[in-house]
């Protein structure tokens, strides 16, 4: 029987989509402010962020030029916006001690601010064309389906799991390899609702095989959005935005209940995304 890899990379060629990340012509620096946007963020709300960041900001040195407030406005509503403070701190990370470059070494992806395990490795492969198990939510569900015959991965990575792998990358295109069983997962093995039919791998998974038998582990419970501080948090920083300058009373018409703001306001400073103008109210820093 061929390798794993082998029928997954022809589906790969025949099905992928258009990325603009993912193009033959983008720079380590656009990998990873892809992977920092893609992070809890839907693909489809990154396409039209994307390429506006990089108009605006097309190096780590042009960012790390530019205060790290403008690096929140920019963000928008891609939601988690500490995001774009830890970009701009690996930006300018890139420019002190790597001469601007994006680094292609493991360890050095790893030491940068808001850049953990995936991110250092999807970063090495696509940036780069290194040899990693990139793994992400997709690959991880694909592997467990295949490979593992269970409905999904346990909520953590396992050691076990990075074996696995790491044992499944090919020697040959490792990086393409990594991107189309992330594909994979994405447009065909999905959380729910998989099609089984059109998989290329369908006739060798141990979990079709053995009668798709339901997820049995904790309950994985969505997230809430609405009224919670998060939501908040979202309010005021869409009213600091669009400001151009200092505002204090638009923070309350943003939102009513002023227990709940006066938290989500106080984190907001706590984590640097905002702060306080003595006498005139709150802004993006910088």
């Amino acid at each position: 029987m061929e390798p794993l890899h082998e029928p997954v990379l022809r589906w790969y060629d025949a099905h992928a989509r258009d990325l603009p990340w993912r193009r033959p012509d983008a720079t380590p620096w656009a990998v990873l402010v892809s992977e920092f946007m893609l992070q809890q963020t839907p693909v489809a709300r990154v396409l039209p962020a994307f390429p506006a960041w990089l108009e605006r900001w097309p190096t780590p040195a042009a960012l790390a030029d530019a205060p790290s407030g403008e690096a929140v406005r920019a963000w928008g509503r891609l939601g988690y916006p500490r995001r774009a403070l830890r970009l701009h701190a690996a930006a300018t990370l890139i420019v002190e001690d790597h001469g601007g470059e994006v680094p292609a070494g493991y360890d050095d992806l790893l030491a940068l601010p808001g850049v953990g395990e995936y991110t250092a490795a999807a970063v090495a492969s696509f940036g780069f064309g290194a040899r990693h198990a990139v793994l992400d939510t997709n690959v991880r569900r694909v592997l467990a389906r295949a490979v593992q015959g269970v409905a999904l991965p346990t909520v953590s990575v396992t050691r076990g799991e990075r074996t696995l792998a790491a044992s499944l990358v090919p020697d040959r295109e490792p990086a393409r390899w990594a991107v189309a069983v992330m594909e994979l997962g994405a447009m065909v093995c999905t959380a729910t609702a998989p099609r089984c039919d059109p998989c290329p791998i369908a006739d060798r998974c141990a979990w079709r095989a053995a009668g798709g038998p339901p997820y049995d582990g904790p309950p994985r419970k969505p997230q809430p959005y609405d009224g919670t501080d998060r939501h908040c948090r979202g309010a005021l920083l869409a009213v600091l935005r669009d400001a151009d300058g200092p505002v204090r009373e638009e923070l309350d018409k943003a939102w009513p209940d002023t227990p709940q703001r006066t938290r989500a306001l106080a984190g907001l400073l706590d984590d640097g995304l905002v702060v306080e103008r003595a006498g005139r109210g709150y802004a993006l820093p910088g």
